[in-house]
C-alpha cells in the first residue's frame, strides 16, 4: 500500500474508532467495529495496531504528533525561543482540549486497569515533554529563565493547563474558545517569567 494511501485509511480507522468512542465508550469499542465503520478489513486493524490497546496508542501518537510537529515547526523556523514558547502554548493548548483528547481522557478515566492511563503518560506526554524540556534548554541558555530546565519546563505546563482537561473531560466545563486558550496561554507565560526569569 502507498503511504499516502495508508494515512488516508490511518485517518478513516481513527475517525471511525472516535464515533464509537463516543458512542460506546472505549470499553464498548471492538477492532470489528472498528474496521467496519472504517470499511477496513479486521486482518489490517490487527496487523496495524496488535489489538485495542495498540490501536489506542496510536490514536494517542496521532494527537501528540499535532504538538510535535508544531514545536519542531516553530524550532525550524529558528524564532528566538520565548517566541518559540508563545507558538507552543496555544499548540498545545489545542491539542490537550481538541475532541480527540477529551475522548482519549475519559477513556483513561473509567479503566479500572489503569493501563489506557499509562499508555496515555508514555505516548502523549512522553513524546512531546522532551522537546518542551529542550526549548526550555535553550531559554535557560539564552539566560532569560532560571533553570534547570525540566522544572521550569513542568511549572510552565501545570500553568498553562492547570485543571482544564480534566474539567472538559468530565463535562464540568465547556472547552474554552481560542481566545481563551491564547489568553491562558500569554498568562502561563507572564507568571512563568514572573517566577523563574533570569
Amino acid at each position: 500500500m502507498r503511504a499516502d494511501a495508508k494515512a488516508e485509511r490511518e485517518t478513516q480507522i481513527a475517525s471511525a474508532a472516535y464515533a464509537l468512542m463516543a458512542e460506546k465508550g472505549f470499553h464498548g469499542l471492538s477492532m470489528l467495529a472498528v474496521a467496519k465503520r472504517a470499511k477496513a478489513s479486521n486482518e489490517t486493524l490487527y496487523r496495524w495496531y496488535g489489538d485495542k490497546l495498540g490501536l489506542f496508542r496510536a490514536l494517542i501518537e496521532r494527537n501528540a504528533d499535532r504538538v510535535a510537529d508544531a514545536l519542531d515547526a516553530a524550532l525550524a523556523e529558528r524564532p528566538d525561543p520565548r517566541a518559540a514558547l508563545q507558538i507552543l502554548g496555544p499548540a498545545l493548548l489545542d491539542m490537550l482540549l481538541s475532541p480527540q483528547a477529551i475522548a482519549l481522557n475519559r477513556a483513561a478515566a473509567a479503566d479500572a486497569s489503569n493501563s489506557l492511563g499509562q499508555v496515555l503518560a508514555e505516548s502523549g506526554r512522553g513524546r512531546v515533554f522532551p522537546r518542551i524540556a529542550a526549548l526550555f534548554d535553550d531559554l535557560i541558555a539564552a539566560e532569560l529563565l532560571h533553570g534547570p530546565a525540566a522544572p521550569a519546563a513542568s511549572l510552565w505546563v501545570d500553568l498553562l493547563v492547570g485543571d482544564w482537561q480534566i474539567r472538559c473531560a468530565t463535562g464540568a466545563m465547556p472547552v474554552p474558545d481560542a481566545a481563551a486558550r491564547r489568553a491562558r496561554a500569554e498568562h502561563a507565560e507572564a507568571v512563568l517569567f514572573l517566577v523563574k526569569g533570569g
